[in-house]
């Protein structure tokens, strides 16, 4: 796979729902150091279309979302720092 990445953290927010999924994603990031990546296992939905923008417009940056073709994603996400 050219696109691995070494995973630092998960949160698997598939049995929360908006808006407690940003929150537990927010939380998990700043549980990280800068520059550290999380992944974030989510249901297809309300969370694909929130949390990608809710992590983008927290300054964080998202290197990619997977969809694992069973109704839920992985969003993997690098920490920026303040």
């Amino acid at each position: 796979m050219a696109d691995a990445y070494k995973i630092d953290e998960t949160v698997d927010i598939t049995n929360v729902v908006c808006p407690v999924t940003f929150v537990k994603t927010k939380v998990a990031l700043e549980e990280l150091d800068d520059g550290q990546i999380l992944s974030v296992h989510m249901k297809d939905g309300e969370p694909v279309q929130n949390v990608p923008r809710s992590v983008k417009e927290e300054g964080h940056q998202i290197l990619k979302l997977i969809d694992n073709e069973d109704g839920t994603y992985d969003l993997i996400v690098k920490k920026v720092g303040d």
